[in-house]
């Protein structure tokens, strides 16, 4: 076979044959196809798309790649969430232990932060002496041990994605559909769970800008989970406002330790209660994912987690050396937090990075102290800007011109509803 062929057949319309894609993705990977050749084919499948059997192909050889990982010895059903992106999104973090307190082995593969939306594991090594990578034995003795486990994808796990993401990345083919969603689901069936539930962000501060394409990605995955034996559903949930008061590293876990001592922002909670109710009910386990919050049993669970991936969860989080106040603008009712605004002031702080190879501080980011729908008084604290690299500051700050808007009072402005669909 020769890559040329692909590239005809697909910027024609046709359609790729089982065993040209198995090809072309081992070829890929193994670097006998060069870059141009790759990038004429996923520009051709950009434009001409994959129908659901080629993308089923495509994953599996994805997938094929590397190994896909046995959790059959950890005891417990086993569910995991794969969120697309967002701005404030701390709720892995919470997630993570409370399903494992309910009973489920939670086997989370998360990733880092790149421009405005944050990563978990930048979050997670807020935490002193949190260990990111644990080998596939490691992740099966944490997941019989404390049924939670939070971890950096290894080599192994759908290797294939690496080169074909940082490839996409480089050639303006990151946003198609089919092309996403192999992306998420190789590395999410490659980890061996058995069930997941995908949380689909819309908005401003999402990468899937309107509610139509976002419901069409979470399809087309949901139907790769049922293609490769993986019980999978999606909500679709809303990210024009940022979720929480917190947006940055170690201001994120804060705020997440909150919830799971029983307090914290409502739209945190509300959205981890009912990510945590899809995932125990995929699981088959019954049991009241609210009663192990207020029970204190989430926060054991995370205590067990951070202690078992070499974490201090007693340790002091980092704290900014500087903090930049912004006011309100205006007396009256907070209308407008634009998500993307308030992800791109984080990332300039420090919060965030550019390239995959660039640092993060672990103290940088935004706090607000009132979202859609608050009540606000001019000259009030609106926002936080936490730094600890004065430099980055005013490159934040033109980040939030437009950002904030302030309806008169008495104007009624609804808070933003938080999840806008189910699929199925």
């Amino acid at each position: 076979m020769n890559a040329i062929d692909l590239i005809l057949a697909k910027r024609d319309g046709g359609r790729l044959e089982d065993e040209q894609i198995d090809w072309f993705i081992d070829a890929y990977t193994a670097g006998t196809v060069p870059d141009e050749q790759a990038s004429a084919l996923l520009m051709a499948i950009l434009f001409r798309g994959l129908d659901a059997g080629e993308l089923s192909r495509w994953t599996q050889a994805m997938i094929g790649t590397g190994t896909r990982a046995d959790l059959s010895g950890v005891g417990r059903p086993t569910v995991d969430k794969h969120s697309t992106g967002g701005v404030g999104d701390k709720i892995s973090l919470v997630l993570t232990p409370l399903v494992a307190a309910c009973g489920a082995a939670v086997p989370q593969t998360a990733g880092r932060g790149l421009g405005h939306t944050g990563g978990t594991l930048d979050k997670m090594e807020a935490i002193a002496g949190w260990r990111s990578s644990l080998t596939a034995d490691e992740v099966v003795a944490v997941l019989s041990r404390s049924g939670a486990v939070i971890n950096a994808a290894g080599p192994d796990l759908a290797p294939a994605d690496r080169k074909l993401y940082a490839l996409r990345d480089i050639t303006g083919t990151v946003e198609s559909i089919p092309l996403i969603a192999s992306s998420i689901m190789s590395k999410k069936i490659a980890e061996g769970t058995d069930a997941l539930v995908l949380d689909v962000k819309v908005g401003s501060g999402a990468f899937m800008k309107d509610v139509a394409r976002a419901r069409e990605l979470a399809e087309v995955m949901v139907g790769l989970g049922a293609d490769h034996d993986v019980r999978t559903t999606a909500l679709l949930t809303q990210m024009d406002v940022p979720l929480g008061r917190t947006a940055g590293n170690a201001l994120e876990v804060g705020e997440a330790i909150e919830v799971l001592a029983g307090g914290g922002p409502a739209d945190v909670v509300e959205l981890t209660l009912a990510l945590a109710a899809e995932m125990l009910e995929l699981a088959g386990i019954s049991h009241d994912p609210r009663s192990a919050l207020a029970g204190g049993h989430a926060m054991d669970a995370w205590t067990a987690m951070v202690r078992a991936q070499d974490g201090d969860p007693d340790a002091p989080l980092p704290r900014a050396h500087e903090v930049e106040v912004v006011p309100s603008p205006a007396t009256g009712t907070l209308a407008r937090l634009d998500a993307m605004a308030i992800g791109v002031a984080a990332w300039r702080l420090g919060a965030g990075r550019a390239r995959k190879e660039d640092p993060v501080s672990a103290v940088a980011g935004v706090v607000w102290h009132a979202t859609v729908g608050d009540a606000v008084t001019a000259g009030q604290p609106l926002l936080e800007l936490h730094l600890d690299d004065p430099s980055r500051l005013p490159s934040a700050l033109d980040a939030l011109p437009g950002a904030i808007e302030v309806a008169p009072a008495p104007a009624s402005v609804p808070a933003p509803t938080l999840i806008l669909g189910k699929i199925p």
